[in-house]
């Protein structure tokens, strides 16, 4: 019995402890943000805009999801049906299908193109850093409805530059937003080929953090530039490559403004997108409970993507 005793004597004083260690902290949040109230008054202007464009929508968005909503009828509760048709929708599916195809080949190319470009821009002397900088950022700064129909006149059947230039090599005129085999591959080749500025920038950035003296030990060590650049360069710049990544497949999975203005999903739904098809949906169709459903499931397709991504991608130290 004494020995139990004992061992409750000791118990409680630390029960109190623990006691006295979580109020102080509580306290210490309320004590700081009344300390620092001006703060929290600068951000409540930006807190009022989020909460009125993305966080209203998004919550008025998933519950439109289990509605069949029409602007000109009343509202019906349907649960799970939207979600039910879309999966069932031989356009959601053809949709659906584009668009990974779209992200796959356009995200891994633009994220190895920013680097080998970045890698080749780092030695150079500041002038020419800043210059190549400018020059591979420009078109991220340019809007891509100009870019749209550039290429798209550059695609034309009858007058276009790529069918210009197969006419001198004597080989027949393609069609290229015309046929479905080759209008989904015209506007990916049309993606890889614009530069990635962002990814360019921020891989420059990134570089120029890595310590010198890692290089200069693995060059006594008797590495070349090549090695260096596999076993040094590239593992320091993983989260770095990790953003890109997770940031270039939102916005593949999110392309809309080049094929509205370049194919329109056609032909036949060749080029049908995710975000496209919600545009038709929700705004042709006035079917706004479908469209948010289609919504959802692109926020949840994004959303699984981007924990895949963090957990390959993610810097272990």
């Amino acid at each position: 019995m004494d020995g139990s005793e004992a061992l409750k004597e000791e118990i409680q004083p630390n029960r109190k402890e623990n006691k006295k260690v979580h109020e102080p902290n509580k306290r210490n949040i309320w004590q700081e943000m009344k300390k620092n109230y001006a703060s929290y008054l600068f951000l409540t202007p930006k807190l009022i805009l989020f909460t009125m464009f993305i966080a209203i929508p998004v919550i008025w968005a998933l519950v439109l999801s289990f509605q069949e909503y029409r602007v000109t009828e009343s509202n019906i509760f349907v649960g799970l049906q939207n979600y039910i048709a879309s999966f069932e929708s031989t356009m959601f599916k053809k949709a659906l299908w584009n668009t990974f195809r779209f992200t796959i080949v356009t995200v891994p190319f633009n994220i190895i193109s920013a680097l080998i470009i970045a890698s080749l821009i780092f030695p150079l002397g500041k002038l020419s850093q800043n210059f190549f900088r400018s020059a591979f950022y420009l078109p991220t700064v340019t809007s891509m409805v100009i870019i749209a129909m550039v290429w798209r006149w550059m695609y034309n059947y009858d007058f276009g530059l790529f069918n210009h230039i197969l006419g001198w090599a004597g080989i027949e005129s393609v069609n290229w937003l015309g046929q479905s085999n080759s209008a989904l591959w015209a506007l990916i080749i049309m993606q890889c080929l614009i530069p990635f500025g962002v990814g360019i920038i921020m891989y420059l950035a990134s570089m120029g953090a890595i310590s010198k003296n890692l290089y200069e030990a693995a060059t006594i060590d008797g590495a070349g530039p090549i090695k260096q650049w596999l076993y040094i360069t590239i593992p320091l710049l993983k989260p770095t490559t990790l953003y890109l990544v997770i940031l270039s497949t939102i916005g593949s999975f999110q392309v809309f403004t080049q094929i509205i203005m370049m194919t329109g999903g056609g032909p036949d739904g060749a080029t049908e997108t995710l975000v496209h098809l919600i545009y038709k949906t929700g705004f042709r169709d006035f079917d706004f409970g479908l469209a948010a459903a289609q919504s959802v499931i692109l926020f949840g397709i994004i959303l699984i993507f981007s924990v895949i991504q963090f957990r390959m991608l993610r810097h272990d130290d």
